[in-house]
């Protein structure tokens, strides 16, 4: 018996090796960790368990047979983060590039199947030259069952994608149909076709970082959530988000005891908006300030940077926040901000997570590039995204909500539980600018001095119609706050909503605008 658990403990030593040392020596140089590395990194120590370590490809073509591949190129299994159950795999490019073929692919497949039976996050750290090209259709097979459960498992568990190297051709589809991207400047690919078929076939020149790097991902194309500088930081960054989530869509978010007074005024809150309605500022200062612990977990903090999304906590529960940001494009909501913002929403009420929703809003930007972009259908997103969720939904109106914008940042009749106003609301079809363009036109075309009875104009429809206190008086407000003590006023609201219930009409799915 001895004998054969030396044997054992032998070949455990060996495919812990992966490609061997040489191979390991090369991913370290390259600035990159291992598989195994990644995965000790990402869990708390010593809780992995590895699955199907011993399975090997069954492939005989091209000399494959004499090829022997240490756990087939996919390290599987599962542990605990701050102690609650993940599911991870992490492919390994020191075994044949961590190239996916048919029994890769059934590791990954497997893991997939128990993170949904278990109801737990599932974590995909991604480094490979994409699929074997040996295998053939098993390979592709393969890919077709992965893509198949992500979209299973979507809205059930967590799932979060890796990019810790290549991730090229129909390896990117996996991804995609995941909740979360992490990518890391400097080390993360992602591209359907990589740049030599490009210039083959368009003539472009472009490299792969242009091409497919985490600055491109995360700040042009909207295609990742997250980039850090290091794998270390990644790694911290996804332990953070899962803090945020729960394990699956049957579960509430993690509580956790805060030392922040739920009563807390914020009187900064009082001086944050200037008098000058054309005057920017920064919204995320108004986040921090009612946050617990001034603390906001933002995700895709590069793009569409004229709305924030992320997560803060209230009173220690995760809360979801959809906010314009003044500061670019003036607020106004365009098509990658509509994306980004659906996407958002929905990702949130799929996991239970209460949405607030922050207003300064001048309108959708206007141009041929954003009619022909289609922002109407992209604008639609948000309306759908917010009329579908059932979740608690709090509004805060802090100045501008003008026209179909005001209605797509969730207004009492897209479903908001609670609309809150600060006295610096202003809720119209338009500006008052506008208005009075169009309202007292002859008015100020006849007048004697139009400039001067322009400002008076636009004054008046301020003082008349854009102000908190006729939406109020037809009950689309529910109040309107002193700024400094919102903390506390949203704390209220969303402990009344804990308790809420609501259910759309059945259906097999409804047909979102995309």
């Amino acid at each position: 018996m001895k004998e054969k658990i030396n044997k054992l403990v032998d070949m455990k030593k060996k495919i812990e090796l992966g490609g061997g040392e040489k191979r390991i020596e090369k991913q370290h140089s390259q600035g990159k960790l291992t598989a195994r590395e990644r995965i000790n990194l990402l869990l708390d120590e010593g809780s992995f368990v590895e699955i199907d370590a011993f399975v090997k490809h069954r492939c005989t073509n091209f000399g494959m047979e004499k090829v022997e591949a240490n756990a087939d190129g996919v390290v599987t299994g599962y542990g605990t983060i701050d102690g609650r159950l993940v599911f991870v795999y992490a492919q390994d490019f020191t075994v044949l590039g961590g190239s996916l073929g048919e029994m890769h692919a059934n590791k990954i497949v497997k893991v997939q199947q128990m993170a949904l039976k278990m109801g737990a996050p599932l974590i995909g750290i991604n480094d490979s030259g994409g699929a074997r090209i040996q295998e053939g259709v098993d390979a592709l097979s393969g890919y077709g069952k992965i893509f198949y459960n992500n979209t299973i498992a979507s809205g059930v568990i967590p799932q979060i994608s890796v990019i810790l190297g290549p991730c090229a051709g129909g390896a990117v589809y996996s991804p995609a149909l995941t909740d979360f991207i992490f990518m890391v400047d400097g080390v993360s690919r992602m591209f359907i076709t990589g740049p030599q078929v490009i210039k083959a076939v368009t003539g472009e020149d472009v490299t792969q970082e242009e091409l497919g790097g985490a600055n491109t991902h995360n700040r042009v194309s909207g295609v990742a959530h997250f980039m850090d500088n290091t794998e270390e930081e990644c790694m911290e960054r996804i332990k953070r988000l899962l803090s945020y989530l729960p394990s699956n869509n049957l579960e509430s978010p993690p509580v956790y005891d805060i030392n922040d007074d739920i009563n807390r005024v914020e009187e900064r809150l009082n001086e944050i908006v200037p008098d000058n309605p054309n005057k920017p500022y920064d919204m995320k200062e108004i986040i921090s300030l009612l946050a617990d612990n001034g603390e906001f977990f933002e995700v895709q903090e590069h793009y569409a940077q004229n709305i924030i999304t992320g997560f803060i906590r209230l009173n220690g529960k995760s809360i979801g926040v959809i906010a314009n940001q003044p500061r670019v494009l003036a607020g106004c909501l365009d098509i990658n901000a509509s994306d980004k913002a659906a996407r958002f929403i929905r990702t949130c009420d799929a996991f239970n997570i209460p949405l607030l929703n922050l207003v300064d809003v001048p309108g959708f930007l206007p141009g041929t590039d954003q009619e022909y972009g289609g922002i109407i259908r992209h604008g639609a997103k948000m309306l759908y995204a917010y009329s579908e969720a059932t979740v608690p939904k709090v509004t805060l109106i802090i100045r501008k909500a003008y026209g179909g914008a005001y209605l797509a940042m969730c207004s009492k009749d897209l479903g908001a539980d609670q609309v809150f106003a600060w006295p610096s609301a202003e809720i119209a079809v338009m500006g008052p600018e506008g208005a009075a363009n169009i309202i007292f036109k002859d008015e100020i075309k006849e007048s004697s001095n139009p400039t001067e009875t322009r400002a008076e104009k636009i004054k008046e429809y301020r003082d008349v119609v854009a102000n908190p206190y006729i939406a109020a008086s037809r009950g689309f407000i529910d109040d309107v706050i002193v700024p400094s003590i919102t903390r506390p006023r949203l704390i209220s609201a969303f402990d009344m909503l804990e308790s809420k219930r609501e259910s759309n009409p059945r259906k097999k799915h409804g047909n979102m605008p995309v």
